[in-house]
C-alpha cells in the first residue's frame, strides 16, 4: 500500500508501536514530549496517540503553566512530575485553573511505561535529558496562532496578544524544533510523521528558532 493511500490512523499506530519499544528515559518511564506553537493541534494529536498507546497518561502543560508564569514553570514540573517518575513513583501535581486563577486539588499520574507530555515548551532544554522522544507539530507560528484565535473567539483576543509575545520570547531563548526527533503534520483526517532535525546541532549550541514551511499532505 502506498504512503498516500494508507489509512488515516496508520501513522499514529506505527508511532505508538515504535514508542512502546524505546528504552526508558525517565526512570522506568518513556517520557514523550509533544511541542509546537499554541494552536498547532498538540492536544488533539496527543489524545489520539494516547489512545493508540492503550490509554497512556497525558500531562497537559496548561495545568502546570499559570497567568503569571506562562513559561517559568520548569522547577514545578521537575519537582512534581519528573522527579517522582524518575524513581518509579506516581507524580502528584496541582493543576492550575485558568478561570479562577488558582491551583486546584492534587492530581495523580502513574509512572506508566509511556507517559505523554504536551504543551508549548514541552521540549525545553531542561526537560530534554529525560525524554525518550521529542515530537514537534509542524505548523508555522502565524498559522497556528490564527487557528487558536479562531478557536477561542474574540473574548480571548487580549490574552492571545500577550501569549504570542511570550511564546516568541520563549522559543527565541529556548527553541524546541531544532531538537525534535520527529515532525508531525496534520493531513486531512490523519497525520504524517517525518524525521526531525535532531542531531544536526549539538544540544549545548545556541540555535535561532525558525519555522519550517507549512506543507500540504
Amino acid at each position: 500500500m502506498s504512503e498516500s493511500h494508507r489509512p488515516p490512523g496508520t501513522a499514529i499506530d506505527d508511532l505508538a508501536h515504535t514508542l512502546h519499544r524505546l528504552p526508558p528515559s525517565c526512570g522506568p518511564v518513556r517520557l514523550i514530549a509533544v511541542d509546537g506553537h499554541a494552536g498547532s493541534g498538540k492536544t488533539t494529536f496527543t489524545g489520539r496517540l494516547a489512545a493508540a498507546l492503550g490509554g497512556a497518561p497525558v500531562l497537559h502543560l496548561d495545568d502546570i503553566a499559570t497567568h503569571d508564569e506562562p513559561f517559568d514553570w520548569t522547577r514545578r514540573l521537575v519537582s512534581q512530575v519528573i522527579e517522582p517518575l524518575r524513581y518509579g513513583e506516581s507524580a502528584s501535581y496541582t493543576p492550575y485553573d485558568w478561570a479562577s486563577r488558582r491551583f486546584g486539588p492534587p492530581r495523580t499520574m502513574p509512572a506508566a511505561p509511556v507517559v505523554l507530555m504536551e504543551g508549548v515548551g514541552a521540549g525545553r532544554r531542561a526537560v530534554r535529558p529525560f525524554l525518550a522522544r521529542l515530537l514537534w507539530m509542524e505548523l508555522a507560528g502565524e498559522e497556528a496562532w490564527a487557528r487558536g484565535r479562531l478557536r477561542d473567539g474574540v473574548e480571548q483576543s487580549e490574552f492571545w496578544a500577550g501569549w504570542v509575545d511570550a511564546e516568541r520570547r520563549h522559543f527565541a531563548a529556548d527553541p524546541s524544533r531544532p531538537f525534535a526527533d520527529l515532525l508531525v503534520r496534520q493531513c486531512g483526517k490523519g497525520y504524517e510523521v517525518l524525521p526531525g532535525p535532531a542531531g544536526t546541532v549539538g544540544s549545548d549550541q545556541n540555535v535561532t528558532h525558525r519555522d519550517g514551511p507549512s506543507a500540504v499532505c
